[in-house]
Formats: structure tokens, sequence, C-alpha cells
């Protein structure tokens, strides 16, 4: 059943986005084989009647323009560009809720529907209110943020063409709702991967002084990573290195030939990634020759910092502070987060900002993004949109 197009007041276009958004919670697809979540999006645009065109593949770019007569400088206004990511995660999802994942080891754990709904919120609004549009408008439905680097390709075709400053949003379970963060500055980090194979000699338990254990070798390089924030870089640097994988399965009475091990990075500063590799590389490599083994160590860059300019977190500061209360600013949680974003891509092009906004009720709505436990906060979809539609230059559709 068709959704949109809405016609009436503010609370029944809200009541349309949620009814959208537990239709994609449904309904997930995994990074880069966003195809149904495409087809969905695109079908509700055109029956509100407005022109999109695909990107980067799975992804849309939506153009609304101001009407001219209303606006006659509106070919001299910026373009705000809001964006949206569309992708869900390989989790299979627990319980009963009635619009649970139906697609077995597929979630959308992040709250990627409910970014995707609250901006169709925002382009269902502005369809039966198109004389409240003052500045010209790009609605970005993003594919792949899951690692993907969906921005970087969207960008790479045409995302930002004529764009002036970009503005989104992320849900965050670990700040109450009503309150946000959108700092000057780093709000995310920067993150990397790395991988560590470990060869040795394989042999019989009995015989461990024939053999050159690998996993003895991990172990070793395991605990001596742990040292690598704490004594090789400087105290007043946020980094985590974590190793989230060691991989030498093997029978009781053999010890394996190999080893590996995987795990991430995470540092405030971009610039630090490529060292922090470097130094695993280090230790790695000599931990694994003091056990007799050798390492060979991979080192995959991921996503840059998210970095707000100050130019465009202010007026999203005040927004938040209108929707949520003039207290909204949430300071108990150290900044910048270790998680990551792909939004870096689109601030390392134009100006714009990034906001989190809490969705905790008490213990409900709290648990982490990326658990089979992570619910999405409906509430989050009329307050994210009237702060995405006044930082586009519309008025708040409250105040009517």
């Amino acid at each position: 059943m068709s959704i949109y197009p809405v016609h009436g007041s503010w609370e029944t276009h809200v009541e349309a986005a949620t009814a959208f958004r537990r239709q994609l919670h449904q309904h997930p697809e995994l990074t880069w084989q966003e195809h149904n979540t495409a087809t969905a999006i695109r079908q509700s645009l055109d029956a509100l009647g407005i022109p999109w065109s695909s990107c980067a593949g799975t992804g849309t770019i939506a153009r609304l323009h101001p009407d001219s007569t209303e606006f006659p400088d509106a070919a001299d206004r910026p373009t705000i560009a809001l964006r949206a990511d569309i992708d869900a995660l390989p989790i299979t999802e627990p319980g009963d809720l009635p619009w649970r994942s139906r697609i077995d080891g597929c979630m959308h754990a992040c709250g990627h529907d409910g970014h995707t709904a609250a901006l169709m919120l925002c382009a269902s609004w502005l369809s039966e209110n198109p004389k409240q549009l003052a500045n010209p408008v790009t609605l970005l439905f993003q594919p792949a943020e899951e690692g993907g680097h969906g921005a970087r390709e969207m960008i790479r075709d045409g995302a930002l063409d004529n764009v002036d400053r970009i503005f989104g949003w992320h849900n965050w379970p670990a700040i109450p709702f009503g309150r946000a963060i959108c700092p000057d500055g780093p709000v995310m980090s920067a993150n990397a991967t790395f991988t560590i194979d470990i060869h040795g000699v394989g042999g019989h338990s009995s015989q461990p002084e024939l053999c050159r254990d690998p996993v003895l070798a991990g172990s070793e390089i395991v605990t001596s990573l742990q040292q690598l924030v704490s004594r090789r870089l400087p105290p007043q640097t946020p980094a985590v290195v974590s190793v989230t994988s060691f991989d030498a399965v093997s029978a009781p009475t053999v010890i394996r030939e190999t080893a590996r091990l995987e795990g991430s990075i995470r540092v405030a500063d971009s610039t630090l990634t490529g060292h922090i590799g470097d130094l695993i590389h280090e230790i790695a490599t000599a931990a694994a020759a003091s056990c007799g083994t050798t390492a060979v160590v991979a080192y995959h860059p991921r996503y840059s910092a998210t970095v707000n300019h100050p130019d465009a977190a202010a007026p999203a500061r005040q927004v938040l502070a209108e929707v949520l209360g003039a207290d909204c600013s949430h300071t108990d949680i150290q900044l910048p987060l270790m998680a990551s974003e792909d939004f870096s891509y689109y601030l390392e092009q134009i100006p714009g900002a990034f906001m989190l906004i809490g969705s905790a009720v008490g213990g409900r709505y709290a648990t982490a993004c990326h658990n089979p436990g992570y619910e999405f906060n409906d509430d989050l979809l009329p307050a994210a949109a009237r702060c995405l539609l006044q930082l586009a230059g519309c008025p708040d559709p409250t105040d009517r």
C-alpha cells in the first residue's frame, strides 16, 4: 500500500513518515544492496511530485527550488543539502515488534531507516507547502554508509554539484531524548582497520621446541598493542586500538602454522591514522619475531574524522535549541565520539555540520547502535525533520 502523497496537518505527515519508517525497517538491505529501498524512496518522491535522479547506483537525489514569484532572488540564495543514509547491517533482529525485520540476518540496527523517514517527512511537507521553500534544497538519500564509502561515491557522481552547505544527523542512544550535540570542529573520529597474519611452524603439541607457535605470537602481539595508545602516543591524543578477532582454531594436540588478528583504529585527528598503522606494523613484526614467527600487517584506512564547520554548526545549534529547548545541549559525553561517519566526505568538500540527537527515554531506546536490541525512537522523526527544514530556510511546521 502506498503511503504518499499525504495531505493535511503536520501531525498527519508525521504519521505517514512513521509508517514509512516501519516499512523500511521490515525490509532492510545491506550496503550497496539497497535496491528495494531505493525503489521505495523513488516511488514516494514520484507520488509527491518531486523530481529525482539516481546517484551512485542505489542513491537518490531530489532537488527542490523556490517559487520565483514568491522569492524573486531565489537564484542568488544558497543551495542547502540535507542527507540521510539508507543501508542496514548484517544483524538478526530478535523480539516481537510488529515492524520487526522480515529479512533474516539483516536489520536496521543503526537507525538509518529513521534518518531516511525524517528526510522523506521533509520532502512530504515541502511538496504540500511549496511556498515555504525559500532556498534551493537538495535531498540526498545515500547508500553504503556502513563501511562502503557511499558518501564518496555520491560526491563522485555529482551529489554536491551547485550545493553550498550540507547538514546531516544521527540518532544517538547514549544521549537522552530532548538533548543533542553539534560542536564546532570534530564530532566523530577517523577510523581504519588492520589485519595481522602470523606465520609459524606447526606440529604436535608435545614437541613445542620443533614448532614456532603463531598462537603464542598472536598473544604477544595483542598484549603489546595494548601499550600503543598509553606509551607511544601523547596522553592528550584521543585514540582507540582494539583487537577484535583472533582466528587460530586448531585441534587440542595440534599447533597451527598460521593465525590471524583483526582490529580497528579510532582517532580524533585523521592525520594520525597512518602513524598508528605504522606503529602497529612495528609492534606486530617485533613481537612475532620474538616468538620465532613472522607477521604480515595490512592497514586499511576508512573514514576521516567528521569535522563540523563553525559557521554551519552555530545555526544548527540554534535550531536544535528552538526545537528541543534552550537547555538541549548535552555536555555529559566526551567529544569527539570514537565512532565514525562517512558524512566526513561531504564536510571535506563544502561547509556543513553533523548533529547527534538523543533518543533514550529512561531505559528504552538506550541500547547502542549495531546491537540486536537496538530500537529507533519514532519521536525523533518530527524533531529531526523540524531541524532540517529550518536549516534549509523553511519556517518551523509547528508555527502555524
